[in-house]
């Protein structure tokens, strides 16, 4: 028989404590327990690189460096890094259901500093050495950029008014060097510190027989090492700004398509290199994940591609990708039957299925995008193929109940309730979930805004807005009793929990 699991979609940031932000803190931990106890066997979650243009993951500085707000600071007093007394009297936001990045920024930095400091002082300095020999390849260029770019007040390369620097001329290099040492050591000590605390997480979570999806985006952003230190890699003119930036056609998300600016690969120049910044970025993720899901699969096939100037991705055009070329690259390097999840949403053509399929990577199915067709959708759970992962919706979807109560129409919703046989004292969140976990599919994930039954205003992202997103967390770290034993029942009624693989005996569910 197929095996068959679930899992809960869940980022670090949305996990609850007293920081403002969640992390790799106790109530990490605490989750992994309840995936335990309710029998999931995976824990995905959103990228977990540092963040820039609009607090948003999927822009970071870094395709190789982590988040350093996910830092646990409790573990930092434990340590004899901060003292409790540092942490007193620090307002990380007023509202604990949201994530208030414009005080994190300003209050955590000066506790890391201090962290940092006592690092110095008293950290173990041979596993931080250790550290910088395993991740030479990125953990300089990264600390180089951030510190000159602070020293810049935070502009990003392409604007830094040192023309020489944005060259990566060597005597300049080493200029900003000597005079920024401190705040390149502040960047490699953190670094070291959120990858320590991420594999402790990771190696808790396997050891309980819990592997973690990781997210990662096909894009790198214009403001990064990444495109600093390697221009060439990318479509730009001889200053090195982008020429074409990233979106995506007009869809069911914008009528105007979806302008992401992320700076184009020149895959010429990538293919003569024999790929290896992306074999490289592949082994890495491979490190933190123990399965990674690309995002936007379908743009190594071909990508929509909008000239720089544009403010919509309306005069886009398809460009081919690398396709199979670049897969065969990851294959001779780091081995075949690599664990991947490939996004294939959107505009997906012949051609994409084919190389998702000559790969043999799982696809995703959406829930919410199955019903308004009434009945004519291959996301419906009695058409998901084996070799797909169900998900009740992304972190680019609305809540189920928001989507339930704000987004259909009555015909779809009616649609929704008989498909699902929905019950009276069955709220739409607990039919979906139920669908997912009942379908075909190898793998069924949701959010845990759904399991939790919230409604819009706990939405992780709003494509193509900005401001609002990325923000909600849990309240709490306690989750009721019935939500945990619902989903263990069902879990185990539909044959998906990870300890064995055994039918249906008896449920309550």
């Amino acid at each position: 028989m197929n095996k068959r699991y679930s899992g809960i979609l869940m980022h670090i940031s949305s996990l609850s404590n007293r920081f403002g932000i969640g992390s790799f803190g106790q109530s990490a931990y605490d989750f992994v327990d309840f995936l335990d106890r309710t029998e999931q066997k995976y824990w995905q979650v959103l990228p977990l690189g540092p963040i820039s243009y609009g607090d948003s993951p999927y822009q970071s500085f870094s395709a190789f460096a982590g988040n350093t707000y996910f830092i646990d600071l409790e573990r930092l007093v434990s340590e004899g890094l901060l003292s409790w007394e540092d942490l007193e009297n620090v307002d990380f936001g007023a509202n604990p259901e949201y994530v208030d990045y414009a005080r994190i920024f300003e209050v955590r930095r000066p506790l890391m500093e201090k962290a940092v400091w006592a690092f110095q002082e008293k950290g173990n300095q041979e596993a931080y050495q250790h550290f910088l020999a395993e991740n030479m390849e990125w953990i300089y260029d990264f600390a180089d950029y951030m510190a000159i770019k602070e020293h810049f007040e935070n502009q990003s390369w392409i604007t830094w008014p040192d023309e020489s620097i944005r060259r990566r001329d060597s005597e300049r290099l080493t200029y900003y060097r000597e005079l920024l040492a401190d705040k390149i050591a502040y960047h490699r000590i953190t670094q070291f510190l959120f990858f320590q605390q991420w594999h402790d997480l990771k190696a808790y979570a396997n050891s309980k027989g819990i592997e973690i999806i990781g997210d990662m985006p096909i894009y790198v952003s214009a403001d990064s090492s990444d495109m600093w230190t390697a221009p060439h890699f990318f479509k730009t003119d001889e200053a090195g700004r982008p020429t074409v930036v990233a979106g995506c056609p007009p869809d069911a998300f914008s009528e105007t398509g979806q302008l992401w600016g992320n700076p184009i690969y020149n895959w010429d120049a990538m293919a003569a290199d024999g790929y290896s910044w992306w074999v490289r970025r592949m082994r890495e993720s491979l490190k933190l994940y123990d399965m990674i899901r690309i995002d936007h699969f379908r743009g190594f096939e071909a990508y929509w591609e909008v000239p720089s100037e544009d403010d919509t991705a309306l005069n886009g055009r398809w460009v081919k990708g690398p396709d199979k070329a670049l897969f065969a690259a990851f294959q001779s390097e780091l081995g075949e039957n690599l664990p991947i999840i490939a996004e294939d949403l959107g505009l997906i053509t012949d051609e994409v299925i084919e190389l998702r399929d000559s790969l043999k990577l799982p696809g995703m199915k959406v829930l919410q995008f199955a019903y308004d067709s009434l009945g004519d959708s291959t996301y419906l759970p009695h058409r998901c193929d084996y070799n797909t992962v169900t998900y009740t919706g992304t972190h680019d979807n609305n809540t189920i109940r928001g989507w339930y109560e704000d987004d259909i129409t009555e015909e779809v919703r009616h649609f929704f309730d008989q498909y699902s046989h929905r019950s009276h004292d069955e709220t739409a969140s607990q039919a979906m979930i139920r669908q997912a976990w009942a379908s075909n599919s190898q793998l069924a994930i949701t959010s845990m805004q759904d399991l939790l039954n919230l409604g819009s205003e706990s939405r992780m992202n709003i494509p193509s807005t900005l401001g609002t997103n990325w923000q909600w967390r849990m309240s709490s770290a306690i989750i009721e009793k019935m939500v945990e034993n619902n989903l263990h029942n069902l879990t185990k009624l539909y044959s998906r929990q990870k300890t064995t693989q055994t039918a249906y005996q008896e449920s309550t569910f």
